[in-house]
Parts: structure tokens; sequence; C-alpha cells
């Protein structure tokens, strides 16, 4: 028996991307770092290195800013169908947030 959750690969899409997401961050303040240290030297390769690198870091902070515009948008269209799915089934949310909040409490309370 095969279950597929149509939300799955969704999610585990999001997670991929938030990893990529926060990697290009360490690696534009890495970059940041590597050309406010190397800005000494004055060799011709060691400019154009440095060029080459100052460009691959705007590209990653482009590519940065669209990732997360892409998981605010993911976001908000998940936020649209949890309020369509609780507008269609009032009762039942109310029991679900009410059986999560005892279940809480009691947790919260064996302390």
């Amino acid at each position: 028996m095969e279950t597929h959750f149509e939300n799955m690969a969704q999610a585990q899409g999001v997670i991929a991307r938030e990893r990529v997401l926060e990697d290009l961050k360490t690696l534009a303040r890495d970059s940041e770092a590597l050309l406010k240290a190397t800005a000494g030297d004055v060799s011709e390769k060691a400019k154009g290195a440095r060029a080459r690198l100052a460009a691959a870091l705007e590209r990653a902070k482009v590519t940065c800013t669209e990732l997360q515009a892409q998981t605010i948008a993911s976001a908000k269209a998940a936020a649209k169908k949890a309020d369509v799915v609780i507008r269609d089934h009032p009762y039942q949310s109310i029991g679900i947030a009410f059986g999560i909040g005892l279940l809480l409490g009691v947790l919260v309370a064996r302390k």
C-alpha cells in the first residue's frame, strides 16, 4: 500500500530552499570577509579573483533575495489555504484547537 502526501514534496522543497538560502547567506558573509581581507593584495591574479568573487557575490545576493521572495509567497499561499480549510470546517477546527490546547495544558501541568 502506497501512501502519497501531496504536500510532503512541497514541504521538502521548502526545507531545501531554506537550507540553500542559509548557505547563500553564509557564503555571502564569508565572501565579503575574504574580499576585505585581501584588499591589500595588488597582484593581477588577486585583482582578477576579487573581481570574479565580487560578481559571484552579487549574483548570490540576487538569488538569495529571489529565494526569500519565493519563500514568503509560498508561506502566504499556505496561510490562505489554511484559512480556506478552517472556514470550510469551522467546528472541526475549533475541536482540533481545543484538543491541542488541552494536551499542551496537561503536559505543562505535569511538571
